[in-house]
């Protein structure tokens, strides 16, 4: 897959779930990891423990990259401690669920401020460092939402199919400063906000995937990995799904057997 020694990578809402993962992973493939959180402070502080005591490097960096002051201090406390960023990995997400008629705006602005404001514009901060550096690589976590979705989940699909959109966009804008953009879409993961919940059983959710089983953080994490490497060069503009074969299963109100 290639190692990533020498390089310093961004992971945005990495207090938890999917972002710490990732964040452990790329320091074991030898990154430098800047660990982003807005709330999950001891999650992030946890992760970047993990990571140092595997003999690796990181730090943690509170900021809320729904804004631009948030975006910039992040981008700002990544150079001023290691020089240059070299991956960005988009992760930072809220998925809050609504009826429809019921959004309201301050709904709306929660969920496309962190999931699409805070992907548009931390990529803009990070890639005018990169092309400084000659390069870079901007992953996108996206979700089987912008192709496939559920009921109450109109704002949360919309964030995640414009993401898929601006990855194959930037991917064209950038790829002369030979930065490559590409999302990962996932379907159902396993993440700790799910167990213990009334609603959720992990044995009834995977009867419905054709795997057989949810997901879990590590059936992301090595993909963003391999799209970080140079192993991935000649890849850029692509949404990547990794569902266990979700989307390729039609549901249907009556079993048609």
């Amino acid at each position: 897959m290639g190692s990533l020694k020498g390089k310093v990578a961004i992971v945005t809402g990495a207090g938890r779930g999917i972002g710490s993962d990732i964040a452990r992973q790329l320091a074991a493939a030898g990154a430098k990891v800047v660990v982003n959180y807005a709330n999950s402070e001891q999650g992030a502080s946890s992760t970047v423990r993990v990571i140092e005591d595997a003999g690796h490097e990181a730090i943690a960096v509170r900021a809320d990259i729904s804004g631009m002051e948030g975006i910039e201090r992040l981008v700002g406390r990544t150079i001023e401690t290691y020089g240059r960023v070299d991956i960005l990995v988009n992760n930072a997400a809220v998925d809050p669920t609504e009826n429809f008629f019921d959004v309201t705006e301050s709904f709306y602005e929660q969920v496309v401020n962190t999931n699409l404001k805070g992907t548009f514009f931390c990529t803009q901060a990070c890639a005018k460092e990169m092309i400084r550096q000659g390069g870079g690589k901007v992953i996108n976590i996206s979700s089987i939402h912008g192709q496939l979705t559920m009921p109450r989940y109109a704002v949360y699909a919309a964030t995640k199919g414009a993401i898929n959109a601006l990855t194959r966009q930037l991917a064209l804008d950038l790829a002369p400063s030979r930065i490559t953009v590409n999302a990962v879409a996932p379907g159902a993961v396993e993440v700790d906000k799910f167990i213990g919940q009334p609603w959720y059983d992990a044995e009834q959710f995977g009867s419905y995937i054709p795997a057989g089983r949810i997901g879990r953080p590590e059936d992301i994490s090595p993909l963003v990995v391999f799209l970080a490497s140079d192993a991935a060069d000649y890849i850029t503009g692509q949404v990547i799904t990794a569902d266990g074969g979700s989307s390729t299963k039609l549901f249907l109100p009556v079993d048609v057997r």
